[in-house]
């Protein structure tokens, strides 16, 4: 047996020397057919959001926060290959879209936040939703598409709506 002692521990229960992170994916549930199911780039964002977590005793699920960019950043894929695999793990019930991205008071964006439906919410008793389990091919679960806040880009001055619309062939639709 070691006589080490256990590193010292912050209010959250973590360890206030620790260097090392680690995201615990479960065998059961890479063997789901909705796991299979998963694109690569989706299967390798996964862990990434579960880092994000910060444990059962703070727990922050619902809120976990992770942007685009910072996933293409750290999967070392495009923008819209992460967006893909964000869109692929809401399909598949790994996770759900909590908040929209939006700008904060200074102005600066701010990333959506998710609830991982593996993890236990916050006050609940009973452990997470699992949706993937309900997951069957053809019946995938909505992605969230939230619009846009100032869709003409104008900022309000002197905004139009658009009347006519011109196809890709040069028709106008009305």
């Amino acid at each position: 047996m070691s006589s080490r002692k256990a590193p010292p521990t912050d209010a959250t229960g973590r360890s206030r020397t620790a260097s090392e992170q680690f995201a615990k994916l479960l065998l059961q549930t890479m063997e789901e057919p909705a796991w299979r199911a998963l694109s690569t780039a989706a299967q390798a964002l996964y862990p990434w959001l579960k880092l994000e977590w910060h444990g059962p005793k703070a727990n922050n699920n619902g809120r976990i926060s992770l942007s685009v960019r910072q996933a293409a950043e750290l999967m070392g894929v495009a923008r819209d290959t992460a967006a893909e695999a964000f869109r692929d793990l809401q399909r598949k019930g790994f996770i759900v879209q909590t908040q929209a991205v939006c700008l904060g008071v200074d102005g600066a964006a701010k990333a959506p936040a998710y609830e991982l439906t593996e993890l236990t919410m916050p006050g609940a008793e009973r452990d997470g939703r699992k949706l993937y389990r309900e997951w069957r091919p053809g019946a995938e679960f909505p992605v969230v598409a939230w619009s846009a806040n100032n869709p003409t880009g104008r900022n309000g001055r002197g905004a139009r709506p658009v009347t006519k619309i011109r196809t890709m062939a040069g028709e106008v639709l009305s």
